[in-house]
């Protein structure tokens, strides 16, 4: 199997929507339909991929006691 990286950073459009994530170990961004893959793939660590009945997939940050890791909150921390 192979090991889980992160999620450690993310980029978001003027609308505040999620477009690319950096991962552990990557020095630049990856389109968010890629890391929808990696996800869904359990590739990365701190992130789930979410199918909505109605509407787009989208990641969705693991649920923990922090809001520093959110992917909102990373977008928003530049």
């Amino acid at each position: 199997m192979k090991k889980q990286r992160k999620v450690v950073d993310a980029q978001a459009d003027k609308n505040g929507n999620i477009t690319s994530v950096k991962i552990q170990g990557n020095k630049s961004f990856t389109p968010l339909s890629v890391a929808i893959k990696l996800a869904e793939r359990n590739e990365l660590s701190n992130v789930v991929a979410v199918h909505p009945n109605n509407g787009n997939t989208y990641l969705r940050s693991k649920p923990d006691s922090k809001k520093n890791n959110n992917l909102d909150d990373l977008a928003n921390k530049k």
